[in-house]
């Protein structure tokens, strides 16, 4: 593989095209932090159940239930996805809010101080916590939508990254 300006070898790429986890060996411990978010979207009854019920179903209270699921799933990414490499974690926070009438934003940030970059945690977490809202509603309707999960803040290692575009 060849490297330009604008491009970058994969790292997780080793010269023979064999998967490798990233050798952090050499980098410099930073403070490091990224937010991930992702929207659920219900039909717009079950939005007005919820909301109403207080965000409460058969199964307990929703975002609460979101919450720990999806902490439990920062903290074990390492586990899930492949070459990320285990971290103590040092801070992991949800904000959970309807934007529109039937749309609920899951926002998850993650910290540590590390040789290593916190992105796939954030998004590990913010997906979790929606799976969870799913399962924890699902009873109501099976149409309810998990959408638009991506990286929207990013800082602490080679590149900074804002609103989900990379500014340094």
């Amino acid at each position: 593989m060849r490297r330009n300006d604008k491009q970058e070898a994969l790292t997780h790429i080793d010269a023979q095209n064999r998967p490798r986890m990233v050798d952090v060996g050499s980098k410099v411990v930073t403070a490091r932090c990224a937010i991930a978010q992702v929207i659920v979207r219900f039909p717009a009854k079950v939005a007005r159940s919820l909301r109403a019920g207080g965000m409460r179903a058969k199964k307990g209270p929703v975002l609460d239930t979101a919450i720990i699921a999806g902490t439990l799933a920062v903290k074990r990414t390492h586990e899930l996805i492949p070459f990320c490499h285990p971290l103590a974690i040092e801070r992991c926070d949800f904000a959970i809010e309807f934007v529109s009438d039937s749309e609920l934003a899951i926002r998850c940030e993650v910290a540590v101080s590390h040789k290593t970059g916190v992105e796939m945690e954030a998004l590990t977490g913010a997906s979790v916590a929606a799976l969870t809202v799913y399962d924890m509603c699902k009873a109501l309707s099976h149409e309810i939508v998990i959408a638009d999960l991506r990286l929207v803040e990013k800082s602490g290692g080679k590149r900074l990254v804002r609103k989900g575009k990379v500014i340094a």
